[in-house]
């Protein structure tokens, strides 16, 4: 009998990476910059577009974005997917695409993703009608802001629980800021503090506006091919050794419970199918739609207990010279959130990883977990990357 997860250790990496389009699109629509980084990652890993033949992507604009993706990039995919997973979707996509190239479904997979909410255009835009094919029932009578009141009532039930403060959440922007200012492709870049948090414009109880991720533009791409071709393309190989995926509930009215997330199962699979733990672990990318994500996910993921999460990002903890470097780029707070963020989480590990970040990066990173959130703490995914295979 096949050990499955033995098989996919290590099995695919990460060949190359991209971005294009970020903060700004200046008229640009989504297709365009997601071309823009499929064509940059592709060339990245020294491939020509000829060779790809798997094509992973999701949008929350169109129900068959992955064929509008093809036809666009002139691909003809032998292998293609475009599981739907809110933000989680990317990096769980890597499980597929692990198990896609092991099966010899096909040989080069680009996972891309792009959106243009802010400055640019969009081929897609969701139409009423989709939207009413996604009713919240239990919710939509009472008109929540959404999804900023759905992630406010996670913080204020933690707040109520442990005892967690404001200060500690504003410290998760803070540090984000932090990396930011040394990631000239950050989106907002200026000074912020504490009190900036704090005193900013009210979003939904307990958040201000600096609680909550950015809306920017912004494209993402990465090539994944087997491993024993990774190391012979020009680019040093990023190897991915674990990946896990979970969901639960849609609307967070359906959560067993609101301080819980299912970054508790995500992430003790992607480090056993890694063969991996956290002490080895030296950089991590977090979705941080919020400021409560990162607290949540930390304490999920183990890195900390259930409650403990608002002390452990104190006093710069999780920023630049903090014991756990987070979301290295500036994350969805600073740098970048066109919709969904988790691309942009795996195409800064791999920088990380390859010794690309100039003034943000952390030195002798050679393990780093990525972790990608969907929906309303509905969905959640967990990869653990390497160097070493």
């Amino acid at each position: 009998m096949i050990d499955w997860e033995q098989s996919l250790r290590g099995s695919i990496a990460i060949a190359g990476s991209a971005t294009a389009g970020i903060g700004d699109a200046g008229g640009q629509t989504d297709l365009e910059i997601t071309s823009r980084a499929v064509h940059a990652a592709v060339a990245d890993a020294g491939l020509a577009m000829t060779e790809i033949d798997g094509l992973m992507s999701a949008s929350l604009a169109s129900s068959m974005w992955v064929v509008k993706l093809a036809e666009y990039l002139d691909l003809r995919p032998a292998f293609s997917d475009s599981t739907q997973i809110g933000g989680a979707s990317f990096v769980g996509h890597l499980l597929t695409a692990a198990a896609a190239i092991r099966a010899g479904l096909c040989r080069n997979i680009v996972i891309a993703y792009g959106a243009t909410p802010r400055g640019g255009n969009s081929v897609s835009a969701t139409s009423p009608a989709r939207a009413r094919l996604d009713p919240y029932p239990f919710e939509d009578p009472f008109q929540p802001f959404n999804p900023p009141t759905s992630y406010a009532l996670a913080a204020m039930r933690h707040m109520h629980m442990y005892g967690t403060t404001r200060e500690q959440l504003a410290e998760v922007a803070v540090s984000a800021r932090k990396w930011a200012q040394l990631n000239p492709e950050a989106f907002r870049r200026e000074p912020l503090t504490i009190d900036e948090v704090l005193g900013a414009k009210p979003v939904s109880s307990p958040f201000t506006v600096r609680d909550c991720c950015l809306v920017t533009d912004g494209a993402g791409a990465i090539v994944v091919t087997s491993a024993d071709r990774a190391s012979s393309l020009r680019r040093q190989p990023v190897y991915v050794l674990g990946t896990a995926t979970s969901h639960h509930h849609r609307q967070i009215s359906c959560m067993d419970d609101l301080t819980v997330t299912g970054a508790r199962i995500t992430g003790a699979q992607a480090l056993k199918r890694a063969g991996a733990s956290l002490d080895q672990i030296d950089v991590v990318q977090l979705y941080d739609a919020f400021t409560i994500n990162p607290i949540l996910f930390l304490e999920d993921l183990g890195f900390c207990e259930k409650g403990e999460g608002g002390r452990f990002v104190e006093d710069g903890r999780i920023a630049p010279g903090g014991a756990l470097p987070v979301n290295t780029n500036g994350g969805g707070l600073s740098c970048v959130h066109p919709g969904m963020y988790s691309m942009f989480g795996l195409v800064e590990a791999v920088r990380q990883l390859r010794g690309e970040c100039g003034e943000r990066q952390v030195r002798n990173a050679r393990t780093c977990l990525v972790h990608g959130n969907g929906g309303v703490l509905s969905a959640q995914a967990t990869t653990i990357l390497s160097t070493e295979r």
